[in-house]
């Protein structure tokens, strides 16, 4: 049997060597950040490199990068206290502080009247699509683009964004939120005045050094062109699939998104039996966000672009990274066909719509 092959990157990208490295060095440091003697002074050290690593990387220099427990936290950071506007593409941490105001187009695209009142991501987390940021934009959710897609924040023209560790091959529970110098924030947990006041609690020393770590490591992938290699083997899959699976739809193909990411739908099969099909075969595939993807609905983003809710309920996304190979990717779609026509034998049997 073949080794199982994972193709769930935009959940969480595999641990970085170098951050594992990072993270292990960092377990040996005894002292406290907030402490001034030299054991506290080497942890601080060690806390300011690596948000100076995430900084450059995300092209901040001069913005301020506090660190949080992950994305999740950050958009309450970001949107706590504010009145803003976002569409039904968001994802969930961001969509529980706003108002669902703004309309999203077939192609994904998002109509942003008011950017000072708007929060409005970069690239979604289950097609990819990639938006085209307006100047002034309040916050943007960074969290998918970063390490993946060239960018700078400074240049983005958004006030605040959002940044997650995992997504980018560092550890879980560790991200930050970059933020414009001269705005603010207000603390959403408080005591101790680490984190420039705006976070309190004794720093996660650990996950800090891996962010830091896997964020150098990602904008050294980027400069190499190791995603425009990935971008070819997703196009590689897509076609293949297309091969394979006659009537199956594919959604951003042909527009602005992230090189790994594809998201296809096939009426008639719901996206979770898709995944759970793949999953028996070996291959790590979801139906949507990692968020949502315990729950048994259809997807809110498609819905949001226009899709009907069948069409939504079928939908499975598949996203790659570097190390996925052509023959992965080809294998891949070999058993997704097989699976295609199995799916199409069986409804035929019992009288159901056909995948078409």
């Amino acid at each position: 049997m073949s080794a199982r092959l994972y193709l769930d990157w935009n959940a969480s990208a595999p641990l970085r060597p170098e951050a594992r490295a990072a993270m292990i060095a960092a377990l040996d440091l005894v002292g406290n950040a907030s402490s001034i003697h030299a054991e506290g002074r080497a942890v601080r050290g060690l806390i300011e490199r690596a948000r100076a690593q995430v900084s450059a990387a995300l092209g901040a220099d001069g913005a301020d990068i506090v660190f949080t427990s992950g994305a999740t936290e950050a958009a309450a950071l970001a949107h706590a206290g504010r009145d803003l506007a976002c569409a039904g593409i968001e994802h969930d941490a961001v969509a529980a502080w706003c108002r669902a105001a703004l309309t999203t187009g077939r192609d994904g695209a998002v109509a942003v009247a008011d950017p000072a009142g708007s929060s409005l991501q970069l690239a979604n987390s289950e097609t990819g699509i990639v938006q085209d940021l307006p100047e002034g934009l309040a916050v943007s959710d960074l969290t998918q683009a970063f390490g993946k897609l060239p960018l700078a924040f400074n240049w983005l023209g958004c006030a605040m964004g959002l940044v997650s560790a995992h997504k980018l091959g560092g550890p879980k529970g560790i991200g930050a939120l970059a933020l414009r110098r001269g705005l603010d924030v207000a603390a959403q947990i408080k005591g101790g005045g680490q984190e420039m006041g705006r976070r309190a609690g004794t720093e996660n020393v650990v996950g800090i050094a891996g962010f830091g770590a896997a964020a150098e490591a990602a904008a050294l992938d980027l400069a190499n062109g190791v995603w425009d290699e990935v971008a070819e083997i997703r196009n590689l899959l897509e076609s293949a699939l297309e091969d394979a699976c006659p009537g199956i739809m594919l959604v951003s193909k042909g527009l602005p998104r992230l090189p790994n990411t594809l998201s296809l739908i096939a009426p008639g099969w719901k996206g979770e039996t898709q995944v759970m099909a793949m999953d028996l075969q070996g291959f790590a595939v979801s139906a949507g966000s990692a968020c949502s993807s315990g729950k048994v609905t259809s997807s809110r983003v498609l819905r949001a672009m226009g899709y009907s809710e069948a069409e939504a309920g079928a939908a499975l996304r598949v996203s790659i990274g570097p190390g996925v190979t052509k023959e992965d990717a080809l294998r891949f779609a070999a058993a997704y066909g097989r699976a295609f026509k199995r799916a199409g034998e069986r409804m035929k049997q019992a009288g159901a719509d056909l995948p078409r």
